[in-house]
C-alpha cells in the first residue's frame, strides 16, 4: 500500500519526502542552525530552507554546499537548496525546535564563595551582577 498510495497521487511523494526532511532537520543541520531554520518546501529538487534573520541567513548562505552535502547525501530528490529570509512555523508535535533546558546543578559553599570574591573585586555593582550571573552558569556548565 505504501508503494501504491505515491503512484496514484503523485504530490503525495514529494509531501512524504518533505515531511522526512522536516523531521530530520535538527540532525542533519545541527542544533544552533535548527532553531533558526526550518525545511519548508520540496520542489522540482530544491528545498526551500526559512531562515528567520539576516545574519543567519549570510552564514547559511556561506555554507550552502556544505548543507546541500548533508541533506542530499541522505534524501536523493534534494538537488539544490533556496535559502528565504521569514518567519519559522511553530514547530510539530514530536519535534523539538529548543534544547529541553536541564535542572541547575547546586553549587556548594566554597563555589559561592569563589564566585562573590571574584565578582566583588568588580567596582561598578550592575557590572558586578551580571559578572556574578556569568560566573555562576560558567560554574554549573561544569
Amino acid at each position: 500500500m505504501a508503494d501504491l498510495l505515491p503512484t496514484a497521487l503523485p504530490d503525495l511523494a514529494s509531501r512524504l519526502v518533505e515531511r522526512e526532511i522536516r523531521r530530520a532537520w535538527p540532525a542533519l543541520v545541527g542544533p544552533d542552525a535548527a532553531r533558526r531554520t526550518q525545511a519548508r518546501a520540496l520542489e522540482n529538487g530544491c528545498l526551500t530552507i526559512v531562515v528567520d534573520n539576516s545574519p543567519w541567513l549570510h552564514e547559511l548562505t556561506l555554507r550552502r554546499e556544505e548543507f546541500l552535502a548533508r541533506v542530499a547525501g541522505r534524501f536523493d530528490g534534494v538537488r539544490a537548496l533556496r535559502l528565504v529570509l521569514g518567519p519559522l512555523e511553530p514547530a510539530e508535535p514530536g519535534t523539538v525546535r529548543e534544547a529541553q533546558p536541564r535542572a541547575a546543578a547546586r553549587l556548594d559553599a566554597a563555589a559561592l564563595s569563589e564566585i562573590d570574591a571574584a565578582a566583588a573585586a568588580i567596582p561598578d555593582p550592575t557590572l558586578a551582577a551580571a559578572a556574578r550571573r556569568l560566573l555562576t552558569k560558567a560554574w554549573r556548565a561544569r
